[in-house]
C-alpha cells in the first residue's frame, strides 16, 4: 500500500514540475522576440540598411550586427541593403512592417531630409525608436590627384565659379551630404543655390565618382574613407568636428582654416509601428547591451564615432527635434 501511495505522490510531483515548466517556457516565448529567460543569445533579428553597401549605414549596421554575435547578444543577424530615393524606399517598407519586432532600419539625418525632399508619404514619426548609435563628423574629400591641395584652394576655385565645382554626396538632397556642402557654401559666401550638387545612393557610390574624378570634391562622413585615405587613393582636405580627429589627426578642422563651420550627421535604429511592448524592449536591451560592451567600444575607437546613444523617450524626442530642424533648413534652401 505504502509503495502504491509513494508512486501515485510521485506521479503528481511530476505532473506538477511539467506544469510549472509549461509555463515557464511559454512566459519565455512571451517575454520577447526570441529571447530566453535564461538570457541566451535574441534570435531572428533584421536590419535593413536603405542605401547601397559600403557606406555609412551599411558599415554601421554590420558592425552592430557582428558585435552582438561575437558577444553572444544575439545570433544569427540578417543585415540587408534595400536602396533607394535617399532612404525613403527602407522607410516605406519599414512602416509598411507594422508589428514585426523581428525587423529594424539603420538610419540617420540622411533619412530625416530624405523623407521631407522626397515628400514621402512614409515617415520617422510613424516608426518606433529604438536606439541613436553614433555622431561623426564630415569631411571634404578628393582623389589623389585632385588640383586642390588644401581646403583654401577648393574654396577659391569655388568661388570663383560655383557651377563649374561639383560636389558629390552619398545622400539625396536633404541628407547629411546635401546639406553639408550646402551650409560650407554659405559659411564662405557662396549662395547654396548656385551648389552644382549630384547625388549618390550612399558612400558606396560615391567614392567610384572621387575616384574617377568625376566630381570636383566629396562630401560625406570621414569613417567611409579611412581605408581609401589609408591606401593614398583619396585626401581628406578638411573635417568638421570642432576638434581634429584622431584617426585622421593631420587634417585641419574648418574652423582651424578660418572657416565657421561644424557640422555632424548621427546613426540610429528604428523598428517598424505597432510592434509589442515586449518586442521594443527586446530590441532596446539588445542594442544596450552592445553598446556597453568592450567590442563595441573598440569599434567606436577604431572608426573614430563619437558614442551618441539614447534609447526610449530620450531618442523619441531627439528624432522629433531633428525632424523640426531640418524641416527649417530645406525650407529655407526652398527644398520643403
Amino acid at each position: 500500500m505504502r509503495n502504491r501511495i509513494g508512486a501515485l505522490f510521485g506521479a503528481l510531483a511530476a505532473l506538477s514540475m511539467l506544469a510549472v515548466s509549461a509555463c515557464g517556457a511559454t512566459a519565455a516565448k512571451q517575454a520577447g522576440t526570441g529571447a530566453s529567460a535564461a538570457g541566451e543569445p535574441v534570435g531572428g533579428l533584421r536590419i535593413m540598411v536603405p542605401n547601397t553597401p559600403g557606406g555609412g549605414y551599411d558599415t554601421t549596421a554590420r558592425t552592430a550586427a557582428k558585435v552582438m554575435e561575437d558577444t553572444k547578444i544575439a545570433s544569427g543577424v540578417q543585415v540587408f541593403n534595400l536602396p533607394g530615393a535617399g532612404g525613403t524606399v527602407g522607410l516605406q517598407r519599414t512602416i509598411n512592417e507594422k508589428g514585426n519586432g523581428k525587423l529594424a532600419m539603420l538610419m540617420g539625418l540622411g533619412v530625416v531630409g530624405a523623407s521631407y525632399a522626397s515628400k514621402s508619404t512614409a515617415t520617422l514619426t510613424q516608426s518606433t525608436p529604438i536606439a541613436k548609435l553614433i555622431e561623426e563628423a564630415g569631411a571634404i574629400v578628393v582623389s589623389k590627384d585632385s588640383p586642390y591641395k588644401t581646403i583654401g584652394d577648393l574654396v577659391a576655385a569655388w568661388k570663383k565659379d560655383p557651377k563649374k565645382v561639383t560636389v558629390g554626396g552619398g545622400s539625396s538632397p536633404g541628407g547629411p551630404d546635401h546639406l553639408l556642402p550646402m551650409r560650407l557654401a554659405k559659411a564662405v559666401g557662396i549662395d547654396p543655390k548656385q551648389v552644382n550638387f549630384v547625388s549618390y545612393d550612399g558612400g558606396g557610390e560615391l567614392l567610384p565618382a572621387i575616384l574617377g574624378n568625376k566630381i570636383g570634391f566629396g562630401a560625406s562622413g570621414y569613417g567611409e574613407f579611412l581605408d581609401q585615405v589609408e591606401a593614398g587613393t583619396v585626401r581628406i582636405l578638411a573635417v568638421t568636428s570642432a576638434e581634429p580627429i584622431d584617426v585622421v589627426k593631420d587634417v585641419p578642422t574648418l574652423k582651424a582654416s578660418g572657416i565657421d563651420l561644424v557640422f555632424s550627421n548621427w546613426r540610429g535604429i528604428v523598428a517598424p509601428p505597432g510592434i509589442s511592448d515586449a518586442d521594443k524592449k527586446t530590441w532596446i536591451d539588445a542594442i544596450t547591451r552592445m553598446h556597453d560592451s568592450q567590442e563595441w567600444k573598440a569599434e567606436l575607437t577604431k572608426r573614430g564615432w563619437t558614442d551618441a546613444f539614447l534609447t526610449g523617450d530620450q531618442f523619441t524626442a531627439y528624432l522629433a527635434e531633428q525632424d523640426k530642424s531640418v524641416a527649417g533648413i530645406l525650407s529655407e534652401l526652398g527644398l520643403a
